[in-house]
């Protein structure tokens, strides 16, 4: 794997060197835009607005506009905003990381130390695990401040990009009724479904299954077939009471 970003990860006065390396990874097919006419692949160019002339990636810069005129930026510019944060990821508190709202998540990053056998990265690791904490920090990556948990996932310190609070949209906007009243008995039947359907968190059982199904469809048109389309079963229910379709539900689990 290569490398992201390299800085250090710093809690308190400890600092540790470290290297980022993405830790996921695309699983959808990549097709290429091809004209439809003879099939020859589709280029996408930068192109000089005014001149109609390709540009060269070197000669291309980073501009804001301001006040019907452009500013030019460089990388000394965007490390100069926040020197610490371009080179440090520093943990600012420690939080329960069920607090965390799912929402919040983007995307994560393992991190190595510079030497193999650092203590100060190891103690950080044991004691997360331990206090049950993870790190919560701030730093910038690819000139776009990130916030987000640094958390001890085996033997590896990972760094989670979540987003700033801002970035969330308030619901305000969604038509929802402000108080829908459900009965006990259809809440006891809910929960009954809900602690018959529960499991221990397995992500290894779920596959992307659509991704497997669309490379085979396409190894059998390469062989000028038509792939076996699946026909969907719409779910059945013999009654339109909430009630009676979660005892339905329940019964339905019991038989499978």
């Amino acid at each position: 794997m290569r490398s992201i970003w390299k800085g250090s990860l710093g809690f308190g006065l400890v600092s540790i060197p470290v290297k980022l390396f993405s830790a996921v990874q695309t699983t959808s097919l990549d097709f290429d835009m091809l004209d439809g006419r003879d099939h020859e692949r589709i280029r996408y160019q930068r192109v000089n607005e005014k001149t109609h002339k390709e540009v060269p990636y070197d000669k291309i810069v980073k501009g804001y506009k301001l006040n019907d005129d452009y500013v030019i930026m460089d990388d000394a510019d965007f490390e100069a905003a926040a020197p610490e944060k371009s080179k440090v990821i520093e943990i600012e508190s420690f939080v329960d990381i069920d607090e965390v709202n799912p929402m919040f998540y983007e995307t994560s990053y393992y991190t190595e130390p510079d030497t193999k056998n650092n203590k100060a990265y190891a103690l950080l690791i044991q004691a997360l695990k331990q206090s049950g904490k993870a790190g919560l920090a701030r730093f910038v990556l690819r000139s776009t401040e990130s916030l987000c948990i640094v958390h001890p996932v085996e033997n590896v310190l990972v760094v989670t990009r979540i987003r700033f609070g801002q970035q969330i949209r308030s619901t305000e906007d969604l038509n929802l009724a402000d108080d829908v009243k459900v009965s006990k008995k259809e809440l006891d039947m809910g929960l009954a479904l809900i602690k018959q359907y529960a499991e221990k968190f397995d992500v290894s059982k779920f596959k992307d299954e659509y991704t497997g199904e669309l490379l085979n469809i396409i190894k059998q048109k390469s062989k000028g077939k038509r792939a076996t389309i699946k026909k969907l079963k719409p779910h059945k229910t013999k009654s339109n009471d909430l009630y009676d379709q979660l005892m339905q539900s329940l019964q339905t689990k019991k038989g499978a």
